[in-house]
């Protein structure tokens, strides 16, 4: 395995871990928007290192897993980590910007990392499939990708956890946006793909507009 994977994975579990168990640790370094905007902004960047339960964090560990090894191969290790907390930074800059004034707004979580790895993977090979647990056939993965998209404007409409479901959405912006820049060919070679992928992004900031979110 990659070991910018696995450093990645290793600081993220044992971060995560020490959250589950110490409140005080989870609540000083989760995301939150009076926080932050008192200065604290190196929550913008722990607030990836830290997660809901072991359900939340093996499911964006497992997604990590599956999605990196595409990135890394294709672009090398420096681009894998250039998304990877590009996509982070991404993440918690949309969603401070989508909440600056829910002072009381949390989140948690690496979903904006994991997502940006994500969309980039399918840009880099939009004939990957997957095969889920739950699911016998094999998954395209740009259908996982757009479902993964659409399950967080769910989530924050829904407003139920203190998932960073906004940050699925910026990291998938940074992803998208590095990728692209890195590989300018995809406009032509792979055009319908952008195309695609950009539509539960617009799809986003049009209901943020119509204040559906």
């Amino acid at each position: 395995m990659n070991i910018i994977l696995i450093v990645i994975m290793a600081i993220t579990g044992i971060i995560s871990f020490k959250g589950f168990d110490d409140l005080a640790f989870f609540r000083k370094y989760e995301f939150h928007i009076g926080s932050i905007r008192a200065g604290e902004q190196i929550r913008m960047l722990s607030s990836a290192f830290l997660h809901a339960d072991i359900p939340h964090l093996a499911f964006n560990m497992l997604t990590l897993y599956f999605f990196a090894p595409v990135v890394y191969t294709y672009l090398g290790n420096f681009s894998f980590a250039l998304i990877y907390v590009g996509s982070l930074l991404a993440g918690s800059l949309l969603t401070l910007f989508m909440h600056k004034n829910d002072y009381s707004y949390r989140a948690i979580g690496a979903s904006g990392a994991v997502t940006g790895v994500l969309y980039a993977a399918i840009l880099l090979q939009p004939d990957m499939s997957l095969y889920l647990f739950f699911i016998p056939i094999p998954i395209p993965a740009y259908i996982f990708g757009i479902g993964y998209l659409l399950y967080s404007i769910y989530g924050m409409k829904a407003k139920r956890d203190n998932i960073g479901h906004t940050a699925h959405f910026g990291g998938a912006i940074g992803g998208y946006v590095i990728t692209l820049i890195k590989e300018p060919h995809m406009f032509t070679d792979n055009i319908g793909m952008v195309v695609l992928l950009a539509i539960p992004i617009v799809l986003l900031f049009v209901l943020e507009k119509m204040g559906k979110l």
